[in-house]
């Protein structure tokens, strides 16, 4: 089996151009549109089947018990990605939380705990001649 990567850091370049008329030109069996930001692959190799969809699991978010929290103050002060909002209550700020625990391990009365999160959606599609494979973030 011969394999082929297309890889680029710059968007607009016409990777998934190449890579489509690779596949079709190879009468290629089995591929995949790793670009998660904006895969569109599936656009132009035209498949007629829904796909099978996977929720997709990064790291575990975190998530304040206000019954627990003793408002100290320690979590905020110790994340480093500024996840952690003073307003009338501690909150965490999801998008910005990257799922390090610190906020967890300083925080002493437990109040803290990490909960899994979706992160993103991978995608196979699939039929009796070929497969792919995807993924959206």
């Amino acid at each position: 089996m011969k394999q082929l990567l297309i890889l680029s850091g710059k968007g607009g370049t016409g990777k998934t151009t190449i890579a489509s008329a690779f596949i079709k030109l190879a009468n290629a069996r089995a591929y995949a549109d790793c670009d998660v930001d904006a895969p569109n692959l599936h656009l132009i190799t035209g498949w007629d089947t829904s796909p099978v969809n996977t929720d997709y699991y990064g790291l575990p978010k975190a998530e304040i018990d206000h019954e627990l929290c003793t408002e100290c103050d320690q979590c905020r002060q110790n994340c480093r990605f500024d996840a952690i909002i003073k307003d009338k209550t501690y909150k965490i700020n999801t998008f910005a939380c990257e799922g390090c625990s610190v906020c967890e391990y300083v925080c002493p009365v437990q109040a803290i705990t990490m909960v899994p999160a979706v992160a993103g959606e991978l995608m196979l599609y699939s039929d009796e001649e070929k497969v792919f494979s995807t993924a959206q973030l």
